[in-house]
């Protein structure tokens, strides 16, 4: 399967048209088809539907396209690891990481690595836990920073000594919002907006106790942002870690600590015994550096 043609269909799938995406690579509109046509006969699959104003992929398609996006990254990440000399460090780091308070360590580390190598790119990737790893796994997140429960048995990794304290999301108005602390019991009637991932319900479970099969679960999401604007028009309540929660208007949400306190702990982490570039060599590095510094 030739890459060239990858970006062919991309291209297509984007402009939904023959004529648009040939246009845009420079290409005839008949060179273009043969060449779609070439490649749905080497999968022996239909990808496009071709009937209407418009075209739109099929199921296959849309697999073809999220596969062919990797594929391009991945190859764009191995030219970027190859960049630079013997003296130079250059090329990209891809970060993959959470909306959490430790993003604000990952900061800190990221600064001391710019000053010494200000010409590698960093890309952050943000994403759940799951997604992180599954793209660390196919390659293309060299660095993940996860909140726990996290599956460590392929990774190095060095934990983070301060954890992120779980809260719950409210409208300044909300009668709740008088109270210091926010118990199971203000919550079992309320709407709630609880992350995505089974893994961290189980941890909530834990502390809801046999309340927790009362809950009325109205959303879940998988990032903080999203379920705060739901939050904001009186849909939900949002139940998550502080993370990028602690940067809302303070004129439109607030936060407030459950009680029994509820913390969870974060990992910086890279595949083991992985070989990877100079540059993302000298960032683990910089990592474990900081670590004795600065992570108790």
């Amino acid at each position: 399967m030739d890459l060239r043609v990858l970006r062919y269909f991309l291209t297509v799938a984007r402009e939904q048209s023959f004529t648009k995406a040939a246009d845009q690579l420079h290409i005839t509109q008949p060179t273009l088809s043969r060449q779609i046509a070439a490649l749905e006969e080497e999968l022996g699959t239909v990808l496009l539907n071709r009937g209407g104003h418009t075209m739109t992929l099929t199921d296959e398609g849309i697999l073809l396209k999220r596969r062919a996006l990797e594929i391009l990254d991945l190859k764009e990440k191995i030219l970027n690891e190859f960049k630079g000399d013997d003296g130079l460090i250059d090329g990209t780091i891809t970060i993959g990481c959470g909306e959490f308070a430790a993003v604000e360590t990952l900061a800190k580390i990221c600064k001391g690595y710019k000053e010494k190598y200000p010409l590698v790119q960093i890309a952050l990737h943000t994403g759940t836990a799951d997604a992180i790893q599954t793209r660390m796994n196919k390659g293309l997140v060299d660095i993940g920073l996860f909140m726990e429960p996290v599956s460590t048995e392929e990774l190095d990794y060095i934990r983070l000594g301060r954890s992120d304290q779980w809260v719950i999301g409210l409208r300044l108005d909300d009668p709740l919002a008088e109270k210091e602390y926010i118990t199971k019991e203000d919550l079992v009637d309320l709407p709630l907006i609880l992350p995505e991932r089974l893994s961290v319900q189980s941890e909530l479970a834990n502390w809801f106790g046999k309340d927790f099969s009362r809950l009325k679960i109205a959303f879940t999401s998988n990032l903080g942002t999203n379920a705060g604007v739901m939050a904001m028009y009186g849909l939900g309540y949002p139940v998550s870690i502080e993370g990028a929660a602690r940067y809302w208007r303070k004129d439109l949400l607030i936060q407030k600590k459950l009680y029994p306190e509820i913390y969870s702990s974060t990992l910086i982490a890279w595949r083991r015994n992985i070989p990877y570039s100079r540059a993302v060599q000298r960032f683990i590095e910089e990592i474990k550096t900081f670590a004795g510094a600065d992570i108790q």
